[in-house]
């Protein structure tokens, strides 16, 4: 698996767009590649499978953050190895998708998750992965959940506002709490 430090693999993916485009049949879909948001900090969360139960609450949430985390000049891409029409799809019959904000991209040829380390061993499919990406490509976060625990997308904006603070920040540390001093 990818850890910190490393860089990020290149991608192009097709994507379920994020809001109401996402939902019109003639212009649902977009490329999206390594190079797009360029000069932005990047959440990338990878999710088992779609029409299951823990995934749609997670993805739910992230969006819920989408415009907190765009206000710390980040973008939150979500990722599958389902393809696009059956993104597109769900989002369609799942009520807490239909106004899903964030881009659903389709990995289907798992060159991401398998570029990422991140495939399951037994399913071969994406495990409960996040990274947070920083402007230049390097891995500043990873983390992975068993595939049937959950994540907390409300600690990886935390995480993002440490890593952006450029200070040392102590455990449970939260935007505007004070640093650590060194000595």
């Amino acid at each position: 698996m990818l850890t910190v430090g490393d860089t990020f693999p290149e991608f192009s993916l097709t994507a379920v767009k994020g809001g109401a485009e996402g939902l019109k049949l003639a212009s649902a879909f977009t490329e999206i590649t390594g190079a797009s948001d360029a000069g932005k900090w990047k959440i990338v969360f990878f999710w088992p499978k779609d029409f299951t139960f823990v995934c749609p609450t997670e993805i739910a949430a992230f969006g819920k953050l989408a415009a907190d985390f765009a206000d710390r000049d980040a973008v939150v891409y979500g990722v599958s190895t389902d393809s696009e029409f059956v993104h597109l799809n769900w989002r369609l019959h799942h009520d807490d998708l239909r106004a899903l904000p964030i881009p659903m991209l389709a990995d289907i040829k798992r060159e991401l998750s398998a570029g990422c380390g991140i495939l399951d061993k037994k399913e071969g499919v994406a495990l409960r992965a996040t990274f947070i990406v920083d402007p230049d490509g390097i891995v500043r976060f990873a983390s992975v959940n068993d595939l049937s625990v959950g994540r907390n997308p409300a600690e990886v904006m935390r995480v993002l506002d440490a890593l952006q603070s450029d200070e040392l920040c102590p455990c449970n540390w939260n935007k505007g709490d004070e640093h650590l001093k060194a000595a």
